[in-house]
């Protein structure tokens, strides 16, 4: 088999992979707006299918030769990194520091790495919070999508490199827009439980789909505002004080690891010899 068949087998799995996990992740968020009754199986099957299909993403970046080990070790480091930096807003609202490094990260070692950040950082940090609840494969997704959309911000416009503060501008609009993203995607998961089956706000297990629309961007803006503000002003400020040194020591270990870089053994063989002879006088 060619390398461009191999190729093109590896984006084709790559890209089936990551639309069943859009149907998965469409389905659990939206299905207040689909389904006829208040359903808890719908939870129960996103919740058990987040880690294998993070764990699936993860085995499908390594056969496409996108994560070897090294990279695969840096993932360990960065989600502990992140799970730990999770708590430190001590319960005040929206303040998280890890979602500047989810979002930086990404921005350095691509759209498949972040997700699988995304969703490890959040599985991780369940350990250290005890924050095990049927909310939480609702938040490992949505962290994996605030990654992979983060991965997936150009690196050049036409011939130009995106860098420097252009490049720290267009990622603090992003950390924004993720901050706001999240609130809205967790508020979705909130809501048809949240207030009850008799107010102007309550989910309508049947009801038309503008009449609950309505009713949750009602119920979202009016709740989650003193939330999804801070988590955007906070966020935006970790990416603007220290995006650039961030970003320099994640390329710079991109870089020095040489991460997927083919080992060539003759070149190596080679310069070692050279490097023997030079030493022992031979040349």
């Amino acid at each position: 088999m060619s390398n461009t068949q191999n190729v093109f087998i590896f984006r084709f799995r790559t890209i089936f992979l990551f639309v069943i996990t859009s149907a998965i992740s469409a389905l659990g968020f939206l299905w207040p707006f689909l389904v006829t009754t208040r359903s808890s199986n719908i939870e129960k099957l996103f919740l058990w299918s987040a880690v294998p299909i993070a764990l699936a993403v993860l085995i499908v970046e390594i056969s496409n030769r996108r994560l070897d080990a090294k990279s695969v070790a840096l993932l360990g480091v960065l989600a502990g990194i992140a799970s730990v930096l999770r708590p430190l807003g001590a319960g005040v609202a929206g303040i998280e520091p890890m979602w500047f490094l989810l979002i930086l990260s990404a921005r350095v070692f691509g759209s498949g790495f972040g997700f699988v950040l995304g969703v490890l950082s959040l599985f991780v940090s369940a350990f250290i919070t005890g924050g095990f609840g049927p909310w939480l494969a609702y938040q490992m997704f949505a962290a994996g999508w605030i990654g992979f959309l983060a991965g997936s911000i150009p690196q050049r416009f036409f011939r130009f490199k995106i860098r420097g503060r252009v490049e720290i501008a267009l990622l603090t609009l992003y950390a924004i827009f993720a901050a706001m993203f999240f609130g809205l995607l967790m508020d979705l998961q909130f809501w048809p439980w949240a207030v009850g089956s008799q107010t102007q706000l309550s989910y309508i297990p049947g009801g038309s789909i503008s009449d609950n629309v309505h009713r949750y961007l009602v119920f979202h803006f009016t709740s989650s505002m003193a939330w999804d503000v801070p988590r955007a002003i906070f966020t935006s400020a970790l990416t603007i004080i220290a995006g650039p040194a961030i970003l320099f020591t994640l390329r710079r270990a991109h870089r020095k690891a040489a991460f997927v870089a083919p080992i060539e053994f003759g070149d190596l063989a080679r310069r070692t010899i050279e490097r023997v002879k030079a030493q022992t006088g031979q040349i």
